[in-house]
């Protein structure tokens, strides 16, 4: 039992100050053992530390998982991620902590990417955009698709004043090289931090496009997951809707969608104070 004792208390001390009490880590223990994580705290809140914002549970500052003392650029990220905690019950779910979930990502960066592995990696999503690929049977829902997917695509290319074309093939469309180049000038201009959030957010909806239709407001989240989701809710309404298993579905992404969106407005350069950049480094 020695070992996962020693591995428990590394977790204490790795996300607050080694300075816990005996009874704390106790409880930490118990809550290792079960595969649970019972909150352990009452209030968080949030506290201001040379332009930087901190998260305190009770007394204890929040950490990263890698040990980090826990800070975010702006103070609008700082309240909603300390709601994030406040909101948890009896048994703290993680999973469900996007916030939370994305700044740790930020400071941490687990899986060591550049900058510019980031933004290659959002990139890769315009060849495989979702409203890029259309599907011409039933011919019902190839209508469906040029009605609710024509008019972003043409909001795109007049916005960015590039050229975008869907296909009815397997084979990727083509992207021209400005559009590329244009559309990679937009990801670069978000700091290391919204840049993490657009990510997140393009990853979920499986579509650059659409979550540039959220950044620039053109389209609320819950649009832009219905569009997401075409050919889900069009097979919904032609079979049926499986009983909560599809409304799960819509509201886990939009929770996720949502989480992004707000990351990314609250850690621009207009909303979070100016800081060192996280990748900017890193090769």
């Amino acid at each position: 039992m020695a070992a996962p004792m020693r591995t428990c208390k590394h977790f204490i001390e790795t996300f607050f100050k080694p300075n816990l009490s005996k009874s704390v880590n106790v409880q930490f223990i118990r809550k290792y053992k079960t595969g649970e994580l019972k909150k352990f705290y009452k209030n968080a809140r949030i506290v201001q530390n040379q332009g930087w914002f901190e998260v305190n549970l009770d007394q204890r500052k929040l950490r990263s998982p890698s040990g980090k003392l826990f800070q975010v650029p702006s103070e609008p990220l700082a309240l909603a991620i300390a709601t994030e905690w406040n909101s948890q019950k009896d048994t703290i779910k993680r999973q469900n902590m996007h916030l939370t979930t994305l700044s740790n990502t930020v400071m941490d960066n687990p899986m060591q990417r550049s900058r510019e592995d980031i933004v290659r990696g959002v990139l890769h999503f315009l060849e495989t955009d979702t409203i890029l690929y259309r599907t011409t049977e039933p011919t019902e829902f190839f209508e469906v698709q040029k009605k609710e997917w024509d008019p972003i695509l043409e909001w795109l290319r007049s916005s960015y004043q590039v050229e975008l074309n869907s296909t009815t093939s397997l084979m990727p469309p083509d992207i021209p090289e400005k559009t590329n180049e244009v559309i990679s000038r937009k990801v670069n201009s978000l700091n290391d931090w919204a840049l993490v959030g657009f990510q997140y957010g393009v990853e979920n909806l499986k579509s650059i496009i659409l979550m540039l239709g959220i950044t620039d407001k053109l389209l609320t989240v819950e649009k832009a997951v219905q569009l997401a989701r075409l050919e889900t809710v069009y097979q919904t309404k032609t079979w049926g809707n499986v009983e909560w298993h599809h409304d799960v579905d819509i509201y886990q992404l939009q929770s996720r969608v949502a989480a992004a969106a707000l990351f990314v407005h609250w850690c621009s350069n207009d909303m979070a104070a100016t800081h060192k950049t996280t990748y900017s480094n890193q090769t």
